[in-house]
């Protein structure tokens, strides 16, 4: 692949100016490596601005000129740049020049060449490139927020009945919090579970990422590891974000239903810091009785499925991804999943808060990431 982009380039140079150009570059698609052609050893100041373009020219000595070119070929860009003392040859200015007719097609046929045996693709000056991802079949991975490596299959055979007896009085605290804040939930959403599954998702997000925050800003700030629960709380975070990303595309939410979402969870988000601020371990304990509502409420979703009430509609692309379900999946193979999802939630955050509760740091027993 170098020696044809090399040859491309090269040419590309040659027909443009032979004596002033300097830099080309582009990348591979399927190596991910940069490729970069030098020609001419530039001083250091054209060194360093590179392909920065007239932009910062400015900062170049009196005299000297900066030169940017680039050539387009479909989804193939060459750039390529120089600095030459004023008055030389080369009379071109700004962000792109064009090249001659004959020139241009000779790099055209060269670059076809390159297409064909490999494929190239748009670089920039970061050298920052979107990766092509493609599924085992090789067709294309539409998802942008996650890839097939961040995809896995629930463990449905988790014991959804786990309940965590409430020994302490914190634990009373967090329990009937949790239950007093269930009765305005059922009185606004009754009988409309994907609507009701879309808002609690929203809220549901909000404690692995108020939790990780923490540790993370305590791991600076003591200079000490964090044992994996940063990340096995933001995993938390993300997965939860996720059901919203699939019940999205159950329940569309209408407008109020996006104010009320603004509002709890800017509600919802200040209060949370605050206890974990003031008590990890309350903070953990109140979100594993969350997470054994959260069991009840996709349970109870399930039943209305399965007595019809409900209809089991095929299951969103993104959730048929992501959990690796069969392609002919519905609405309730999902939500099985999404509440053992929820299950292994509980689980952690009832760890969490044994351990704050024994007077001992998280660090000092293993995170549990990658438990779903």
């Amino acid at each position: 692949m170098q020696s044809v982009a090399a040859r491309a380039s090269r040419r590309f140079l040659r027909d443009v100016s032979p004596r002033n150009q300097a830099f080309t570059a582009f990348i591979s698609n399927s190596s991910r490596d940069f490729h970069s052609f030098s020609v001419h050893q530039m001083n250091s100041v054209s060194d360093q601005l590179d392909l920065l373009g007239a932009s910062m020219a400015r900062r170049l000595p009196a005299g000297i000129e900066f030169r940017y070119h680039e050539i387009n070929f479909g989804t193939l860009r060459f750039y390529s740049s120089a600095a030459s003392a004023s008055g030389s040859d080369l009379t071109t200015r700004g962000v792109e020049s064009k090249v001659p007719t004959s020139s241009g097609d000779a790099v055209k046929q060269t670059v076809e060449e390159a297409k064909k045996s490999q494929d190239v693709t748009v670089s920039n000056y970061w050298g920052i490139t979107p990766r092509t991802v493609v599924r085992a079949d090789g067709s294309p991975w539409l998802w942008r927020s996650f890839m097939p490596w961040d995809t896995y299959r629930a463990d449905t055979s988790i014991d959804l009945k786990r309940h965590r007896e409430t020994a302490t009085l914190a634990d009373k605290v967090a329990f009937w919090t949790v239950k007093a804040l269930r009765v305005p939930t059922d009185l606004f959403f009754r009988k409309r579970y994907g609507c009701r599954a879309m808002m609690l998702e929203t809220v549901a997000a909000v404690p692995g990422m108020v939790g990780g925050m923490f540790l993370h800003l305590r791991s600076l700030r003591k200079f000490e590891h964090s044992g994996g629960w940063i990340k096995a709380l933001l995993e938390e975070a993300e997965n939860e974000r996720m059901h919203l990303m699939t019940f999205m595309e159950v329940a569309k939410p209408k407008w109020y239903e996006r104010a009320l979402v603004v509002t709890v969870q800017g509600v919802f988000f200040n209060a949370y810091f605050l206890l974990y601020l003031l008590s990890p371990h309350f903070a953990h304990r109140m979100v594993g009785y969350l997470e054994e509502e959260a069991i009840h409420s996709y349970t109870q979703y399930l039943h209305e499925i399965d007595a019809g009430r409900l209809p089991n509609v095929p299951a969103p692309a993104i959730a048929i991804d992501y959990w690796r379900l069969p392609k002919d999946a519905s609405i309730r193979d999902v939500v099985e999943v999404v509440r053992a999802d929820e299950a292994h939630h509980r689980d952690v955050n009832h760890f969490a808060a044994d351990i704050h509760e024994e007077g001992r740091l998280l660090k000092e027993f293993p995170a549990p990431i990658g438990y779903h």
